[in-house]
């Protein structure tokens, strides 16, 4: 157990510094991160002095190395707080060491500031939206599981019925049909056409600031038309997994049994079907969970959600890298995490997983 915790948690840092890389990289080549953070009118002198200020004249293996030491837990500072890569508590926070010069940090990562918010830090930002991110990403999967289980019980048990046809229909085009689509035709149908009726609105957040501005109130309602539409694709997975499950196991001897002894339907299927078809189906959840954290992007845009995905829009569209960067690194960083602990949730369920027994 603790050599397979071990290997998979180097292959998560080696994936984790290939997206840092990636991530770098490909947004410090796409142009002057000075001429970035002024207007289009800001002088030679005011340029030169940002990118003294930020590191932006070093060469670009510098800066990347400078950047990996922010992201590090435990890096190495000038002393001088003035120079850019100097520690200071208030940027840094942690616990410090000086070490004549130089100053030895056991801190957080640090995902740097924001070009447009007047120097605010990116870990404050997703610390602002990714709690909204994840109640939008908990609501979908167990809306999924929910619907998922029964409608892929009724389409299993009932093979080859109209019913299945139609759910099997259903959950087909649930998989082929684009969040962002989806989003749209939701938002303007319930939101717009059948407001009236459904008391729903085309955008907003959890919270909204009350009709005399003092104030924000919770709006829940504004979570259901995002999470539904984020719901539909892992639904229709679901469906079908849970569907060809149910298939496979109705046809086994101890189901027969079951069905000898007395057992009505709705016990067969409740005590001894759906366990047996949940391997495949926690692991399809799961994995559904960290897509979804990334895939929440379009979809929050669309519907006004202030979460972590509308950030990362909003960011893309100021060219506001650091944040863009930050909220990537945070994705991908959660993503491993819980494909990692997937692995090990499946062992347990499944012992014969294990690639060392």
């Amino acid at each position: 157990m603790i050599r397979l915790f071990l290997e998979k948690s180097l292959s998560g840092l080696l994936t984790l510094f290939g997206v840092v890389s990636l991530v770098f990289f490909l947004f410090n080549v796409i142009g002057d991160p000075a001429q970035m953070m002024v207007d289009q009118n800001a002088t030679q002198n005011q340029l030169e002095k940002i990118q003294k200020k930020y590191g932006f004249d070093l060469p670009i293996y510098q800066q990347f190395l400078y950047y990996l030491n922010d992201l590090s837990p435990v890096s190495i500072h000038s002393s001088d707080a003035q120079d850019f890569s100097g520690y200071s508590q208030e940027k840094y926070g942690g616990i410090s060491l000086e070490l004549g010069a130089s100053v030895l940090a056991f801190k957080w990562p640090y995902l740097r500031s924001s070009y447009q918010r007047q120097g605010k830090k990116v870990t404050r930002i997703i610390r602002e939206t990714l709690p909204n991110t994840f109640l939008l990403a908990l609501s979908s999967i167990g809306l999924a599981i929910l619907l998922g289980m029964i409608l892929g019980v009724v389409a299993g048990y009932f093979k080859g019925s109209a019913t299945d046809k139609l759910l099997v229909l259903l959950s087909t085009f649930g998989m082929s049909v684009p969040s962002f689509f989806s989003a749209i035709v939701f938002s303007w149908i319930f939101g717009h056409v059948l407001a009236d009726f459904t008391g729903l609105n085309m955008t907003g957040s959890l919270y909204e600031m009350d009709d005399f501005g003092e104030g924000q109130q919770l709006q829940l309602q504004n979570l259901i038309l995002p999470a539904v539409v984020l719901g539909i694709r892992p639904i229709a997975v679901i469906v079908q997994l849970v569907r060809s499950g149910i298939i496979d196991v109705m046809t086994q001897e101890y189901i027969k049994t079951a069905f000898s002894k007395g057992l009505s339907p709705f016990q067969t299927v409740y005590r001894h079907a759906i366990k047996n078809t949940m391997n495949p189906v926690i692991t399809a959840i799961s994995g559904w969970f960290a897509s979804m954290l990334a895939g929440a992007v379009f979809v929050e845009y669309i519907f006004g959600w202030r979460g972590l995905g509308k950030e990362i829009v909003t960011a893309l569209t100021t060219l506001d890298i650091p944040v863009v960067m930050g909220a990537v690194l945070v994705i991908a960083s959660l993503f491993t995490l819980i494909n990692i602990l997937v692995d090990f949730l499946y062992m347990y369920i499944d012992p014969k997983a294990n690639p060392f027994n």
